[in-house]
């Protein structure tokens, strides 16, 4: 038996699709091997009963609340300190991003636990019933590697957009307020300004044609190219991203294609320095036609490309851009 931990990053009465992710996984996960999945929520009056029962319909069956300055990680990561020693929880779960991996550190820190980051799958151990195994990707996401805890608790850290949001209606978590002594420490920060998405909405899913860039393009002004080839194409274009320029900043959340992010499939898909590594390509393979630019001629991308070009993508997206317009001009 293990039960689960989770914190809910909450926002102007909306809880984070991330943490939501987290939620959902953990139920399913904490069933498998006879435990529940609790939710850790903390903030002021926004959070009402209402808000905090509603995570009983992604699984959780107890929400602990805890009043605090929510979005700040030492004091989530106080409450779920206390959480975790009242209750005695063998897991403590996470959805991506940058606040789910401060707090999680600290609380691996705090308890001397096992820690696990970008995290894309978690499951029941067969080789040791009760525990759980965590999995990532290693080796610039060509193999995965599989964590297991020798200690009473494990921290698992979800990439962005690793666990899929499972709802059902109905159910009502119990709502349980919990005090707590914040360290000193914890208290120092204070938050300037709150922001929830990175950059503005990418729809993907449904353009015609996909220009996408990766890490080649150099740096996040380089997207530019990516975009005057887009409006060159016209019609039902967009462009999109790979995990690793959307992790940098480069590209909003919203635009990233891969296993932790969209999956399309556009009848063109025009990949621009990126390399093809396995979780980025289980994203877009069934793209009609692929046409890949990269100056590594080795690069994993071209073996499922049905067009390859070794070369510079800052000489060849401008002279293809410039042709395209040309063609359509005439």
């Amino acid at each position: 038996m293990a039960d689960v931990l989770t914190y809910v990053l909450h926002y102007e009465g909306e809880f984070n699709k991330n943490s939501l992710g987290a939620v959902s996984e953990g139920a399913a996960r904490a069933a498998e091997v006879g435990g529940q999945c609790h939710a850790v929520v903390v903030g002021g009056e926004d959070l009402t009963d209402a808000l905090c029962q509603s995570l009983g319909g992604y699984g959780a069956t107890k929400v602990f609340r805890a009043k605090g300055p929510e979005g700040l990680a030492q004091p989530v990561v106080d409450v779920m300190a206390k959480v975790i020693d009242d209750h005695g929880h063998n897991y403590a779960l996470f959805g991506g991003g940058l606040l789910g991996f401060e707090i999680g550190a600290g609380l691996a820190a705090r308890k001397h636990a096992g820690v696990t980051m970008e995290v894309t799958a978690v499951k029941s151990d067969p080789a040791h019933p009760g525990k759980l195994v965590a999995e990532r990707p290693i080796l610039q996401d060509s193999k995965i590697s599989v964590s297991r805890y020798k200690g009473d608790l494990g921290i698992i850290i979800g990439r962005i957009n690793a666990f899929e949001i499972r709802q059902s209606d109905g159910a009502s978590a119990e709502v349980i307020d919990v005090d707590v002594d914040l360290q000193p420490w914890s208290t120092k920060a204070t938050m300037v300004q709150r922001g929830e998405q990175r950059g503005a909405d990418v729809d993907i899913e449904g353009a015609d044609i996909l220009v996408a860039g990766g890490r080649g393009l150099g740096k996040p002004e380089g997207f530019q190219l990516c975009e005057d080839l887009a409006a060159a194409f016209g019609g039902n274009t967009a462009v999109a991203a790979t995990r690793a320029v959307v992790d940098a900043g480069w590209f909003p959340y919203a635009g990233q294609i891969g296993q932790t992010g969209k999956t399309v499939s556009p009848k063109l898909y025009l990949a621009a320095g990126i390399s093809g590594a396995i979780q980025h390509k289980v994203g877009m393979q069934s793209s009609e036609n692929i046409v890949a630019i990269n100056k590594d001629a080795n690069a994993p991308i071209f073996e499922f490309s049905d067009l390859g070009i070794v070369g510079d993508l800052n000489k060849i997206l401008p002279k293809l851009t410039d042709a395209i317009k040309a063609r359509k001009g005439g």
